[in-house]
């Protein structure tokens, strides 16, 4: 549970459903992610609503009794926001705002406004301006009295401000040009990576908040900027990077997240091609976090999509240091034994096992293990590089760890 903090932090029920397909538990963890995403793009939950059916109602996403007491709390206690685990369509969104009379967000509108908020960038700013803007286009109908209500806070940054007083025509118009401005720097941005010549290139991938840019920084001795929010690194960074004497490029990517909206993945599809374009894969799992193995599955669904996942590629399990297996009570013979009570060895006889070299536990933060990962990445970028410079073999000897 996050804890307030800040007094000026914006309030907001979380509301999600328990479905066939969504049971109880994995409701739970999704609700926890929102709230995390809620605190990152600077807001509160004061409380969560849950209701168990069959499947979404088309028209309210959750039933009229809920729904009625979902409104008596934002009432009661003056909230100014609700935030919906799954996307809504135009018509959901509008009966909700409708009923509620509070801003309401789903989860792609408040993953937009994270990244409205990340980008530093004058590209990154623009893929997140098309992506705010194509997930606004079916959604003008109903929103302008909803919006002129609810200025400034969470979901309002971007183009969902500037763009109040347009039509559908105007922001048709504002995507084509977006588009446009994003294949410029598109061609811009392969020459760069073709300047680059035939070095390896190593990218981080992984879940949103696993330690990539902790890692990033350590092994490139370089500032990028880390943060425990989600979504802390926006903008793709790229760093040469030497261990003992083989230079490489490394760079950091976005972090994924369960349900990315499509809009991201198509926009940010320069950002992407880092991981495209990459000789080797670090994928950085956070061991500690209970739900890492759906992280793993989260990200390789990603990687499938943008045809990366045969890639090579090591897994580098990382914060060990903060990994606590769940106690289980021994005189409580009613508790079943779970993967949750694992201890980190017996982790790694299960299918971590199976993985064989390519898997590695470190901390990134603590600079544990970070020899062995030195070692690892050395070997593999020398096989591709011995590869690809077959006469300069003799260049690189084995790794010495007296480093």
């Amino acid at each position: 549970m996050i804890e307030k903090k800040d007094i000026a932090l914006e309030k907001a029920v979380l509301i999600g459903v328990i479905t066939k397909d969504q049971d109880e538990v994995k409701s739970k963890e999704y609700l926890d992610e929102l709230e995390f995403l809620t605190f990152t793009a600077g807001g509160y939950a004061v409380k969560r609503f849950t209701q168990k059916m069959d499947m979404p109602n088309p028209k309210t996403f959750i039933g009229t009794g809920k729904m009625e007491e979902v409104r008596q709390f934002i009432e009661d206690n003056d909230i100014g926001t609700a935030i919906f685990d799954d996307e809504l369509s135009s018509a959901q969104e509008r009966n909700i705002s409708k009923i509620l009379n509070v801003k309401v967000l789903d989860r792609t509108n408040l993953i937009l406004d994270i990244f409205a908020q990340r980008a530093q960038t004058s590209y990154a700013r623009t893929q997140v301006e098309l992506a705010q803007c194509e997930y606004l286009l079916p959604r003008l109908r109903g929103m302008w009295t909803h919006l002129e209500r609810q200025k400034g806070g969470i979901g309002m940054r971007g183009p969902g401000e500037t763009e109040i007083e347009t039509d559908r025509r105007i922001v048709r118009d504002k995507i084509s040009l977006l588009k446009e401005r994003i294949k410029t720097i598109d061609k811009q941005m392969a020459v760069q990576r073709g300047n680059r010549g035939k070095m390896v290139r190593v990218a981080l991938v992984g879940y949103t908040n696993v330690g990539k840019s902790t890692l990033m920084n350590v092994i490139s001795k370089s500032d990028v900027f880390a943060e425990n929010k989600l979504f802390a690194t926006l903008d793709t960074t790229v760093r040469k990077v030497v261990i003992q004497n083989l230079p490489f490029l490394l760079s950091d990517t976005v972090g994924f997240i369960r349900k990315l909206p499509t809009q991201l993945v198509d926009s940010f599809k320069s950002t992407l091609d880092e991981v495209r374009e990459a000789d080797l894969l670090l994928h950085v799992v956070d061991i500690s976090h209970p739900n890492f193995e759906e992280h793993i599955a989260s990200v390789e669904k990603v990687l499938g999509e943008i045809k990366s996942g045969d890639k090579p590629t090591i897994m580098v399990f990382n914060k060990i240091d903060a990994y606590e297996a769940e106690p289980l009570d021994d005189d409580d013979l009613e508790t079943e034994r779970t993967e949750r009570h694992y201890s980190l060895e017996e982790w790694k006889s299960t299918w971590m096992s199976k993985v064989g070299n390519n898997a590695l536990f470190i901390s990134a933060l603590n600079k544990e293990n970070l020899e062995d990962f030195k070692k690892r990445v050395y070997d593999e970028v020398r096989e591709i590089h011995v590869t690809r410079f077959p006469y300069n073999h003799f260049l690189y000897p084995d790794y010495e760890d007296n480093e």
